[in-house]
């Protein structure tokens, strides 16, 4: 490493601007995760909070399920109730509608009907014990401007707040609890038929026979998340720039290193002649490569952490492992993939050169 620690003394200039360019793409990477983390969570989090194993949601004719268009009838309810090995089905019924408070106009909410004895869980903890009650996720609640004891209107008929839970979102709307009485109501009164949307089944059946059979689908709460369109849209867009992003940090750091190893081929060709092996060499570059990026990513994660913390309150932003941690060491990887490029200088590099038989 001594090379490369004189490289890095006496060209701090530059190596302090490929610092900054890779502190900069960190930044835009962290950010960008943060945010996309931060959209996911208020898009499906209602969708990973019900109480279920798998969630069971009606199969179209084209053999794409939808939250959007889902619904389970009775008959499909009790055929998975009589199932063998299901321990548990709770019918839930998901819409988007509007709800009014006292502190507020009509403001956009979705709608969710569950039973008040279905298995706890982030969603199902809202559920009212009587028709004339609803449950808020403390997003509603602070959009309606309400609190427990309060009244809201839905679909023109008022609810008394019964509770205010946790941070729950269906599709980008706070949620709203109704008993299955309310929601089937206010459903039908938005145009639908009043069934259930979803089935959170619980137990170890032979899911893909009893899904044939009744005409539905049977997924994870993770993979049921592709039912979303709008989940797919956003993460696929937003994933789409991260991975853009990652791919040009590889290219500016790699290009960077590539000119850098070049302009020092002299330098590379004397040592080989003087006997130092190839993999000393390979050694110093990486080394040199590690360093830069391991400052340069150090700095970019921590203005994501300080932004991230300014902005939580503004934007739908996830300060976590996942969003800071995970991207960085991708970033270094994919740094170091790219500086990995620039060896074929150091390892082609002829001793001879140094003692200038091309001249």
């Amino acid at each position: 490493m001594f090379v490369a620690w004189r490289d890095l003394r006496f060209a701090r200039g530059r190596f302090a601007l490929i610092g900054a360019v890779v502190a900069l793409i960190t930044l835009l990477v962290g950010f960008l995760a943060g945010l996309t983390g931060g959209l996911a969570s208020q898009n499906v989090s209602a969708v990973l909070g019900l109480p279920g194993d798998r969630l069971v949601l009606e199969l179209p004719a084209d053999g794409q399920p939808s939250f959007a268009d889902s619904s389970v009838g009775e008959r499909t309810v009790d055929r998975w109730r009589e199932t063998p090995d299901v321990t548990g089905v709770t019918p839930v019924g998901v819409t988007q509608g509007r709800a009014t408070g006292t502190g507020s106009g009509p403001v956009a909410v979705a709608l969710l009907g569950l039973p008040r004895d279905a298995p706890a869980g982030a969603v199902s903890d809202l559920a009212p014990a009587a028709d004339d009650e609803v449950g808020l996720s403390s997003g509603a609640a602070s959009d309606l401007g309400v609190t427990k004891g309060d009244d809201v209107t839905v679909g023109g008929t008022t609810y008394r707040v019964a509770s205010v839970g946790g941070d729950v979102w269906y599709s980008h709307t706070p949620v709203v609890a109704l008993s299955p009485k309310a929601w089937a109501a206010a459903d039908r009164g938005l145009g639908g038929d009043g069934e259930a949307t979803v089935l959170a089944v619980s137990g170890s059946p032979d899911w893909e026979a009893t899904a044939a059979a009744t005409g539905t689908s049977a997924a994870s709460p993770l993979r049921s998340l592709t039912a979303l369109e709008t989940f797919r849209s956003e993460v696929g867009s937003l994933g789409l720039m991260i991975a853009m992003l990652f791919g040009v940090s590889a290219l500016v750091v790699g290009a960077f290193f590539t000119v850098w190893t070049m302009q020092r081929a002299g330098d590379i060709a004397v040592l080989k002649a003087l006997g130092a092996s190839t993999r000393s060499l390979v050694r110093d570059a990486l080394g040199q490569a590690l360093v830069v990026l391991v400052v340069g990513i150090g700095v970019g994660l921590a203005l994501v952490v300080g932004l991230g913390l300014l902005a939580g309150g503004a934007l739908p932003f996830v300060l976590s492992p996942l969003t800071t941690v995970v991207p960085g060491l991708a970033m270094a990887a994919l740094g170091l993939a790219g500086a990995a490029v620039a060896l074929r200088t150091v390892t082609k590099a002829d001793p001879l050169t140094a003692l200038g038989s091309n001249r």
